[in-house]
């Protein structure tokens, strides 16, 4: 049976959602951050990493359409169990640590737009989260996500309430003025950490893989070589959107902080909300209420997808049954991670953990772990042995690997710098 001809925002799925997750509230923070700091200096990074972004994300979504499963599941078969349990244990971390930071981010958001308690909010962001995970079917619950995606254009918006100087910021990007002070390498290292992230890898991988199973005509194509053609066209419009979009939506994040926060003498930004706080005074009661907005939607997108991609990571591991599709009595263990992570995230806001900190190890943990599970996934990727006629082309094997030795320089430059 042929696929159904589909509109253009049909075809748009997990590539989209996994491009709109990565501009999360911690992300906001982070290129925020690079904004105050550097100004225009910083936007370089979102040019390199677009491409870079692509491939490894388009390897992970072929991965998942072509083998019928997800990352952890594939890892599992081809190489050392204990290799899989430590990636899978770290992922589990970070993810836990990213969210206790995005549902903080949110209900202190949520505080500054109408008073009233922050914690409480965080918690009723995460338990939100949660039910929505939980008892909504994956065919429609991927819609609500798809709509969460109009959030980032708050982002966009805040551009139009500035004065940009748009002469000025095309001349940095193509001549960028380089440093090798310690803290301009740690903050291009926390720009690709933050916007290249293994919970991504996994998350998209595992939508491909929920697609598969809330289609009754489609099978992984290993078995099944029929609509090759048509889904590997998809995946790559689909992740050339999502990643694009991703990208594009940092950089509005990072030129709004630049026109505003470095221009009126720059500004440490720890949180999301700390920028969206220090853009009053300077651009106005608008540009605060869209950026403060958008870092409620965004948490909304992004936490499901850290606690989704833990679950899916766990679940490939040990082998249990794991689908959104699928009731929570189904899927026991599968939804018990989702909760786990959700809710011990949640509580976490209520220890006195500095969220800066606990970031910036989360973003540790991810440099690291990403530079081997990129690794492995263009191994895998380009072995007819996992994915059969297959393998990613030349175009997306480059990419891949050239992400592989950028994370890899980040990471020896992260733990240069951390000594000096």
């Amino acid at each position: 049976m042929p696929l159904k001809e589909t509109s253009f925002l049909k075809k748009l799925g997990p590539g989209l959602i996994t491009g709109a997750a990565d501009d999360d509230p911690s992300g906001i923070a982070t290129y925020s951050q690079a904004g105050a700091q550097f100004g225009y200096g910083m936007m370089w990074t979102l040019f390199l990493s677009y491409p870079l972004m692509y491939g490894v994300q388009a390897t992970s979504a072929q991965i998942g359409r072509v083998t019928g499963h997800g990352l952890a599941t594939n890892i599992g078969r081809h190489y050392p169990r204990w290799l899989l349990y430590l990636i899978v244990s770290s992922l589990l971390v970070a993810n836990i640590i990213n969210i206790a930071a995005d549902v903080a981010a949110m209900g202190e958001a949520l505080n500054i737009l109408v008073g009233g308690p922050a914690l409480l909010y965080a918690l009723g962001f995460g338990v939100l989260s949660l039910l929505l995970q939980m008892f909504i079917p994956y065919n429609r619950y991927v819609r609500v996500l798809k709509w969460l995606t109009l959030a980032l254009f708050a982002y966009v918006g805040t551009v139009f309430v500035v004065h940009v100087p748009w002469f000025d910021v095309a001349r940095e990007i193509v001549l960028p003025a380089f440093s090798l002070r310690p803290e301009y390498i740690t903050t291009i290292v926390a720009v690709f950490g933050t916007t290249i992230s293994p919970y991504l890898f996994f998350w998209q991988a595992s939508q491909e893989v929920e697609e598969l199973i809330a289609d009754d005509n489609e099978r992984p194509l290993l078995h099944s070589a029929e609509h090759a053609e048509e889904n590997l066209k998809r995946i790559n419009v689909d992740t050339l959107v999502g990643m694009g979009f991703s990208n594009a939506v940092a950089f509005f994040i990072m030129l709004t902080a630049a026109v505003t926060l470095h221009v009126h003498g720059g500004k440490e930004i720890q949180s999301a909300v700390e920028a969206a706080s220090a853009l009053r005074p300077v651009a106005g009661e608008f540009a605060f209420f869209l950026f403060a907005m958008g870092i409620i939607g965004t948490g909304l997108l992004s936490v499901p997808v850290l606690a989704g991609s833990a679950a899916y990571a766990m679940a490939g591991t040990f082998h249990w049954k794991n689908s959104l599709e699928r009731q929570p009595a189904n899927a026991k263990q599968f939804y018990a991670i989702i909760a786990i992570a959700t809710l011990l995230g949640s509580a976490l806001c209520f220890m006195p953990i500095d969220p800066f900190k606990a970031l910036y190890w989360a973003a540790v943990i991810n440099g690291v772990i990403a530079v081997p599970i990129i690794v492995l996934m263009m191994a895998m990727a380009s072995n007819p042995k996992v994915m059969g006629d297959f393998v990613i082309n030349r175009k997306t094997r480059l990419m891949g690997w050239a992400c592989a030795a950028v994370m890899a320089v980040s990471v020896i430059a992260m733990i240069v710098f951390s000594f000096v």
